[in-house]
């Protein structure tokens, strides 16, 4: 069913761009800060040069001594020496990020569905195919980035580096997004707040792509699987059968099969976000600037200095992150988008 774009219709779209904005946000905020925890321990792993398992260790795969080697001793540790609030370190910056990325990334994502469609009703876009899914969730995902990434790399910095404290004669780490903010802007220029953007945008092309693909698949399932349990004889009204606890689950698996998919280039993003970055001495080895010329000699130097398992440090926080970080989204998402449309006019 096709529909023409009129004048009549304006307002309609500015109210749906308006809707998708406001949702994106929303969602991204509470998702961000629920999961905020994990995200902090699954950085850490990332951005450490050293092994992040005991089996590493155990094996004599060892550089120099492993501040973190396990999620439980991640957890202890950050909790015992930066306590309750270290959990939350750089979730100012990951707000800042997450609520213009998911505004722009659901609005964007809206705009492509509908004119893939042919129509602007949102029931109408789960009739997509999953290619066109995958390529408007990519490129949503991208324009999204875009928009946000110099928060995206603040939060990194300051979610990897620990407690800010003075490191006697040398310098210390940023007790602040401004000063983070400053110093880089100050030394690198405009470009060092994109640093890492290349391999962000390579990454975030089949995580947006899988997570809305996969996403929409796992949805037209439940409904397919409703109308098969139900005997549904109205089909056109199926989507309301969708429960809450579907549309969670929909998300739970969108989220962990696009991460484990990711997981790598993920590695490599945080690595460039962090180089040059001065650290205390007891979270490990500093990553010089410029260490990785670019991505792919990131990619290759990672896997001959750490190994496999280098490219997948933080996949246990990571992958148990993106399972609720995903469900509560869209489900956030879902909800608030159907609440502000009721309340609207």
């Amino acid at each position: 069913m096709s529909h023409n774009t009129t004048a009549v219709d304006d307002p309609r779209q500015i109210k749906r761009a308006l809707i998708d904005a406001s949702a994106g946000a929303i969602s991204g905020a509470v998702s961000r800060t629920v999961t905020s925890p994990l995200d902090v321990i699954k950085i850490r792993f990332q951005v450490q040069l050293e092994p992040t398992t005991s089996w590493s260790v155990v094996r004599g795969n060892l550089s120099g001594a492993s501040k973190y080697t396990g999620m439980v001793q991640a957890t202890k540790d950050i909790f015992r020496e930066e306590g309750f609030r270290g959990f939350w370190r750089g979730n100012v910056p990951a707000l800042l990020m997450v609520m213009p990325y998911t505004s722009i990334q659901f609005t964007v994502l809206h705009k492509l569905k509908s004119f893939a469609s042919g129509s602007t009703k949102t029931e109408d876009h789960i009739h997509l195919s999953p290619y066109l899914s995958f390529v408007s969730g990519a490129l949503a995902g991208c324009a999204a980035t875009l928009g946000s990434y110099p928060f995206d790399l603040l939060r990194t910095i300051l979610a990897s580096q620990g407690e800010p404290k003075v490191l006697f004669a040398l310098t210390y780490v940023y007790p602040t997004m401004r000063s983070a903010f400053v110093d880089i802007f100050q030394s690198r220029g405009v470009r060092g707040l994109y640093n890492g953007l290349t391999p962000t945008l390579v990454e975030i092309v089949p995580y947006a792509g899988l997570q809305f693909g996969t996403y929409d698949m796992f949805k037209r399932w439940m409904m397919d699987w409703n109308r098969y349990m139900l005997s549904s004889k109205d089909p056109i009204n199926v989507d309301t059968n969708v429960s809450s606890f579907q549309l969670f689950v929909c998300g739970l698996g969108a989220g962990t099969s696009a991460k484990l998919v990711c997981h790598p280039l993920d590695v490599v993003k945080k690595r460039f976000q962090i180089e040059g970055l001065q650290r205390h001495p007891r979270y490990g080895a500093r990553l010089e600037q410029r260490a990785y010329r670019n991505m792919l000699d990131g990619l290759k130097q990672i896997l001959m200095s750490e190994g496999w398992h280098g490219l997948y440090k933080g996949i246990v926080p990571s992958t148990v992150k993106a399972a609720p970080a995903g469900a509560v989204t869209f489900v956030a998402y879902e909800f608030t988008s159907d609440w502000l449309e009721s309340i609207s006019w």
